[in-house]
């Protein structure tokens, strides 16, 4: 991975008030630890050596659990280097739900999953949009508007975002 387009990323995710934790596998959930506040809803992670399992993130969440969750955590399938947004895919694990409820949203990527621009996201998702699995939402930062004046974040999704980088072996 070309640490210029990771360097971009993460000045993407600063200008955007993003946080954003680089960590490996093995320290991981330590990391997650350090920016989920409870109560909090997950959906499963594809990422060899990671869980949630055994944190205190609610799996398989209710309705119920999903609406007083404070922080949802989720995988998501790329990183787009210059406007620091995350794609999350839709999935039966319940992703987009869980990134999109919650107060905060805690997005766990790996490094080898940033790409430098839309173009070569949409060149990456090629095989899924044409196998059907074409529900991705592109997501960049906290959730915001002026619509009514002033900017308020929150007002359509997460007040804050939160992306744990996970370096490749």
């Amino acid at each position: 991975m070309e640490t210029d387009i990771l360097g971009q990323f993460e000045a993407s995710l600063r200008r955007m008030n993003v946080g954003r934790t680089r960590v490996e596998a093995e320290s991981f959930e330590a990391a997650l630890t350090s920016v989920v506040e409870t109560p909090a809803v997950g959906s499963p992670l594809p990422f060899e050596g990671v869980s949630l399992a055994d944190t205190e993130v609610e799996l398989d969440p209710t309705p119920a659990q999903l609406r007083a969750a404070k922080t949802g955590v989720t995988a998501v399938e790329l990183g787009v280097a210059d406007y620091g947004s995350v794609v999350v895919r839709s999935s039966p694990g319940g992703d987009e739900p869980v990134s999109l409820f919650p107060e905060t949203h805690v997005a766990v990527l790996r490094e080898s999953d940033v790409v430098p621009d839309m173009p070569a996201a949409f060149e990456r998702l090629e095989s899924v949009f044409a196998a059907g699995g074409d529900d991705v939402v592109v997501a960049t930062g906290p959730s915001a508007t002026a619509d009514m004046g002033e900017l308020v974040y929150g007002a359509h999704g997460p007040k804050a975002v939160h992306v744990l980088l996970l370096e490749d072996r």
